[in-house]
């Protein structure tokens, strides 16, 4: 057996290009029209024969086979053997080892494999049964290499006689062998290019993502298949900006204009959102982001995707929405449990009016009329009114489904009222309040009444929390103070069941609650109405018995000034008196 230390000395590979080392014993015209194959797509099988063919017209009773290595590169197998009829289907896959004939030896040494007669050479000892039926005695197996050293197969020649290679043998051979390993490593790039294509279309339609570049010099836009799918315009046309124009709407037009004017003046990373009107008048919201960069002659380029998210926005939406109804119906069931206190709080206005409008009739009907009397009686009874009033018009107010917007409010005043609304519950259950609530509290910027549902909502938990107490007094505290110098701090602390310190932080995840018949919806929203104040309200369990809410609030500028005023003002009048 011979290998290729043998032979004449050779170029480095990397020294010579791989079709110069092709044409040194095959014409030009050959190597050609071989090239011209490769570059035009015709099947690897079609080329691999025509370069075994001109191969054996360069040795008197050559026969020449390639044999490609298989995906997981443990066996190789016949790719072409134009006439060595039945070689295919006799040796099959061959496995790569030191004793695998000629090809799956040379594969393993990365060096040619010279046998001169397989009846003799250990190397075939377990495969020369195979090719002793077609009449064949030596077999030459050279290495076929990538351009980065990766071994492809191998280029095989077979002579029906004993026979060593000559010098003119082995340039024929390895210049075949190097126009073979163009041709697989060709076909090779562009199948693995258009995996990785079918790969990414299939992905960015799984994602609804779809790329583009523009070269903002010439204005020339290069779209992926599934941008076309986004924007649903016929692949054939050309995409222009005002093509793209069409379709978005109108009010993000402006987005759009400013957008592209500001890439063209500079090297910069742009990303927004717009929405584009659809044939069928559906509207798609895309999220676009692109990034800038110089491309080889220096022209100003864009690389970028668009996202599809109509379907999170609307989801979006709808979970907002149905996060307001259920914030609603959360208020509206709690309007059952108030009605003691409404009575509660109506009532004792409506009696004075009552008592006033007696008063004011008998001093009228006094001889002589008592009128003095009789007015400051009326004015009475119009205190009187516009109480109930007010406690009406405030419920009316928390159980709207109206819109509601941030106002500049007192922390305490608003607990106060909530506070006043829920006394004949408290009282009901046995529940002893204390509260100690600030007056020089900075004010802050909330939605009144989304805010008092909270506080309410906090009572009542509070309240239920210490409902199966016994054994010590159901005791509730209140207190509001300025909290890390710039937020009003709300705590709402009872002396109820308690809380773990992992409850404590999942008692405001959705549905999650502590309660037997509760639902775990009335914290998570609670919490997520806070955090939309840019607030904070979390819980920790007490020293002792039960468990305290927390809820804090940043207060406006304003607020604080004011409150720093009438601070002032207090002190003066403390220091005068």
């Amino acid at each position: 057996m011979q290998t290729e230390s043998q032979s004449r000395p050779q170029l480095e590979p990397s020294k010579v290009h791989p079709i110069q080392r092709a044409t040194g014993s095959f014409s030009s015209e050959s190597v050609l029209n071989i090239l011209k194959l490769i570059f035009a797509g015709a099947p690897l099988r079609e080329v691999l024969n025509v370069i075994a063919q001109l191969a054996e017209t360069q040795g008197e009773g050559m026969l020449c086979a390639i044999f490609l290595l298989d995906e997981n590169g443990k066996y190789v197998r016949c790719a072409a053997a134009p006439n060595i009829p039945g070689l295919a289907s006799r040796v099959g896959g061959i496995p790569i080892g030191p004793k695998a004939a000629s090809c799956g030896t040379a594969i393993y040494r990365r060096e040619p494999v010279y046998v001169t007669d397989i009846l003799s050479d250990p190397l075939w000892d377990d495969y020369r049964h195979l090719l002793s039926p077609l009449g064949l005695r030596a077999v030459w197996a050279r290495p076929l290499l990538s351009s980065e050293g990766k071994v492809l197969g191998t280029f095989a020649n077979y002579y029906r006689e004993v026979r060593s290679p000559s010098p003119a043998d082995l340039t024929s051979i390895e210049n075949a062998s190097h126009i073979a390993g163009i041709a697989i490593e060709r076909h090779l790039n562009e199948e693995h290019l258009r995996r990785s294509e079918a790969f990414l279309a299939e992905t960015q339609r799984l994602t609804r993502i779809g790329s583009f570049s523009w070269r903002v010099a010439t204005d020339e836009f290069t779209w992926s298949e599934e941008l076309y799918r986004i924007f649903e315009f016929d692949p054939a046309l050309p995409v222009t900006l005002d093509l793209v124009a069409t379709r978005v709407h109108p009010q993000d037009l402006p987005l759009l204009s400013d957008t592209v004017d500001g890439a063209r003046r500079a090297l910069t990373d742009f990303e927004y959102e717009f929405r584009i009107n659809m044939p069928d008048d559906s509207v798609k919201y895309l999220h676009l982001i692109a990034r800038g960069s110089r491309a080889s002659d220096g022209e100003l380029e864009y690389i970028g995707a668009v996202q599809d998210v109509t379907q999170r926005r609307l989801s979006e939406g709808a979970l907002s929405r149905a996060r307001a109804e259920l914030a609603r119906v959360a208020r509206v069931t709690s309007l059952g449990v108030l009605t003691a206190s409404i009575a509660h709080e109506v009532n004792q206005p409506l009696s004075g009016i009552i008592t006033n409008a007696s008063t004011c009739l008998r001093m009228l009907s006094a001889v002589p009329p008592n009128v003095d009397g009789a007015r400051e009686t009326a004015q009475r009874t119009i205190r009187d009114g516009n109480r109930a009033s007010d406690v009406v018009k405030r419920l009316r107010t928390m159980y709207s489904k109206k819109e509601l917007s941030p106002e500049s409010m007192d922390m305490t005043e608003a607990t106060r009222e909530v506070i006043a609304l829920s006394m004949s519950e408290l009282q009901r259950d046995g529940v002893n309040l204390r509260y100690d609530l600030a007056y020089d509290l900075p004010t802050i910027m909330g939605d009144r009444i989304q805010l008092q549902q909270v506080i309410l909502n906090l009572l009542r938990n509070a309240t239920e929390a210490m409902r199966t107490i016994d054994d010590r007094p159901r005791e509730l505290f209140i207190r509001t103070e300025r909290h890390e110098q710039n937020h009003v701090l709300l705590s709402v602390k009872d002396s109820g069941v308690g809380l773990t310190a992992q409850a404590a932080e999942r008692i405001f995840e959705a549905f999650y609650t502590t309660k037997t018949d509760g639902m775990g919806i009335g914290l998570s929203i609670s919490r997520s109405i806070i955090e939309a104040h840019q607030g904070r309200l979390w819980a920790v369990p007490n020293d002792g018995p039960g468990a305290t809410f927390l809820l804090a609030l940043p207060f406006s500028q304003d607020g604080l000034a004011n409150a720093d005023n009438s601070s002032a003002v207090a002190s003066m009048k403390s220091d005068a008196a």
